[in-house]
């Protein structure tokens, strides 16, 4: 944008000699071009530049959806003079995660009189003021929000709750046990329901999952078409959203094609649900399915429901095994081109025949796989994480050459041990010196690490004869990766304390290192990039291969890589770094790691970061680097460290960081807390959604959701 700007304010004077005159570009050109510039920046900077652009900018193809989810660098001021200057010619307002602007900036809203969808998901809003502002909006279809304790329904007009009875979509956060503005939407087609609350309040008393006084109305289900509930860990949620469901059970609607459930840990079937789940199998096609695995366990209910043109399937943590899978879901190998979304992470046996005598351990079979890989050859998006997909010696039927046929795939999520060779992981990983076994953790001074540039001939004849290195080339257009160990689970779970010691890796991830590494460089268009217990790294040198050839990575999160008693792959990361220019998020969860002044210094290269997330159990910082990384890294604006440091150093480093640098960051969120502190978990329920969801916590987001979920 700096760039472009400078360019177009010299066009008012004179050509520059040796570049290109932008203004000699047709109007459909420059166009394609401003659409790639902030809104903000469009309507308060740019068309203030010459005339042209003051008339381009406010072309409708620019002003009819307006997107401020990730301007970090917008305030008040900012969403009121631009709702001033164009409020009228917005269709699509997406404030999503705004989470710095205060309350007042919502009465803004009010001008965009043609509203259709409005997103003020993690926006501070009051039941007030939400009242006055969906009076004012007589067009509006599509409403996301939160419900804070303290929303009351009572207070909302007549007017509001008219509006509110035109909204065909929702989706509602909830922080507080409520039935929020549903039962005013009386022609829901689709419903979205994120439920947060905690079961505890912040002194400590338990909570009751029972409805607020005056929230006895019911749900308006008659016309809805997709029902989804993503429930966070505890038993409140659970209370709550049986109550949403309740409606359901009584009369499914007619025209429900997707019903989903999200939901952590057990979620027992009810008799409630299980009637929802009878209704469904009678009444309804499905086009996409995701259940509590205690629903689907043990049950003939997959064998009853009836699907359509499914898109998504999720059975994430069911013990569906693949015989079932192949007769229940693929109908033997029913063609379903339509499948575009696959979640079996956690399904440990999905890729058996049967699970009653198999351990989690056993060899996959292959034939099951590939019936799955024929059958649903457009999918784009696959999660097979959490189990151990261990291939046999059968030649041609390892897991990753099946997958290899899948070209479409844009995101794809394995474990660690599905990935070697077979051969491979029967051989003794290479010795290194100072070597730390893997289920202790000293304390080991760092140095700078050494590691080779270049791999020999030798070594890369042999990492491009593997089988990964070949699935890696023939997914040319992968944009998500997740490699991450079966029993791995990070340090930093929700609700509860820092876990402080991890299982050890499987068998056969043991010799998964450096040059499977080295070989995702191959991925040209990779831009979120995930690797967790990965015991074998020995310098990282694959890493920086990673950094030269990737350069569209946005996301980048490593953890537990290599020995656990020292960073043995620092020397490379640091390296890598320099190359990522790109790079807007990084999550590195590592014991024993040293944030200090030459990390910090390398980091400094990656000029687009904007969040960045530590995790280091016995880790340590140096606070001059982390300021002076912030003083020169201007658009980072959440800088999450859980470390080894005392208190009183994380809580001086902190205030330092937003007393240095709020003002010209608005958006600025800083924590930085001892990692095995007692209050760790107080500390977390204050951060923002957005980055506790997206960044802060680890999780496998491949397929977590269907595509295009919301907007």
């Amino acid at each position: 944008l700096f760039l472009f700007h400078q360019e177009v304010v010299s066009e008012e004077s004179e050509e520059e000699s040796n570049g290109v005159n932008l203004m000699e570009f047709s109007d459909e050109i420059l166009l394609h071009i401003l659409s790639y510039v902030p809104c903000t920046d469009l309507v308060l900077n740019v068309r203030r530049t010459c005339r042209k652009l003051a008339t381009l900018c406010l072309d409708k193809s620019l002003t009819h959806t307006v997107l401020l989810q990730k301007d970090y660098k917008v305030n008040k001021d900012k969403v009121k003079q631009l709702m001033r200057d164009i409020g009228k010619e917005i269709y699509q307002l997406n404030m999503a995660g705004c989470y710095w602007l205060p309350s007042s900036t919502i009465d803004h809203v009010t001008r965009c009189k043609n509203l259709v969808k409005l997103n003020l998901s993690g926006c501070h809003v009051t039941s007030l003021r939400l009242s006055k502002m969906l009076s004012s909006l007589q067009h509006l279809r599509s409403l996301a929000i939160d419900v804070n304790p303290g929303f009351d329904a009572s207070q909302l007009s007549s007017e509001c709750k008219a509006t509110l009875s035109r909204v065909s979509e929702l989706k509602q956060t909830l922080y507080t046990p409520s039935y929020g503005v549903v039962p005013c939407c009386t022609s829901l087609e689709k419903l979205l329901l994120y439920f947060e609350i905690l079961d505890r309040s912040r002194e400590g008393f338990m909570l009751s999952g029972q409805l607020m006084v005056g929230e006895s109305n019911v749900p308006h289900y008659q016309n809805l078409r997709i029902f989804y509930a993503r429930l966070a860990p505890g038993y409140v949620n659970q209370e709550v959203v049986r109550l949403y469901l309740a409606v359901l059970s009584d009369r499914t609607p007619e025209n429900l094609h997707a019903f989903l459930i999200s939901a952590p840990g057990s979620f027992a079937e009810t008799g409630a649900t299980k009637n929802l789940l009878d209704s469904m199998a009678r009444n309804v096609r499905l086009d996409a399915l995701q259940l509590p695995k205690a629903w689907i366990n043990g049950s003939g209910l997959l064998q009853h429901l009836k699907f359509n043109n499914p898109f998504y399937f999720s059975f994430s943590r069911c013990t569906l095994s693949g015989g079932h899978l192949i007769q229940r879901v693929i109908n033997g190998g029913k063609d379903l081109k339509s499948l575009t979304s696959l979640n079996l992470s956690g399904c440990v046996h999905c890729l058996a025949p049967e699970s009653l005598f198999r351990k989690a351990e056993d060899d996959i079979d292959s034939s099951i796989l590939e019936s799955l890989v024929v059958s649903c050859c457009n999918l784009r998006h696959l999660n097979l994480s959490a189990a151990h997909h261990h291939s046999s010696e059968s030649i041609g039927n390892h897991l990753c050459q099946l997958l290899s046929r899948l070209k479409h795939l844009l995101s794809l999520a394995l474990p660690v041990c599905s990935i070697t060779d077979v051969g491979a992981s029967v051989e003794k990983p290479p010795s290194t010196p100072n070597l730390v076994p893997q289920t202790f953790g000293r304390k080991v001074r760092i140095g700078v690490q050494t590691y080779p540039r270049n791999l020999g001939d030798q070594t890369n004849q042999k990492i491009e004869s593997s089988v990964f290195w070949a699935l890696m080339g023939s997914l040319r257009f992968l944009e998500t990766l997740e490699i991450i160990g079966s029993s791995f689970s990070s340090a930093m779970p929700r609700n509860e304390p820092a876990i402080r010691n991890s299982l050890p890796p499987c068998a056969r991830a043991q010799s998964v290192g450096d040059s499977e590494v080295a070989a995702i460089s191959q991925l040209t268009y990779l831009q979120s990039l995930t690797l967790a217990q990965l015991p074998n790294i020995l310098t990282g040198s694959g890493l920086v291969s990673i950094g030269l050839q990737c350069q569209h990575l946005r996301t980048l999160s490593l953890a537990n890589l290599g020995m656990m008693g020292k960073v043995v792959y620092m020397s490379a990361l640091m390296d890598m770094l320099k190359h990522c220019k790109c790079l807007r998020d990084l999550r590195l969860e590592q014991p024993y790691f040293c944030a200090g002044a030459q990390f910090f210094q390398a980091l400094s290269h990656c000029s687009s970061l904007q969040r960045l997330c530590i995790v280091s159990r016995s880790g340590t910082l140096q606070s001059d680097a982390v300021m002076s990384f912030m003083a020169s890294c201007l658009e980072v604006i959440m800088c999450h460290m859980f470390m080894g440091e005392s208190l009183t150093v994380c809580r001086n480093l902190q205030q330092s960081i937003v007393r240095s640098f709020q003002a010209e960051r608005p958006a600025l969120n800083v924590v930085i807390f001892p990692l095995l502190h007692e209050d760790l978990t107080e500390v977390i329920r204050d951060v923002p959604m957005r980055h506790l969801d997206e960044i802060t916590l680890f999780k496998s987001r491949v397929a977590e959701e269907p595509p295009n979920l919301w907007w």
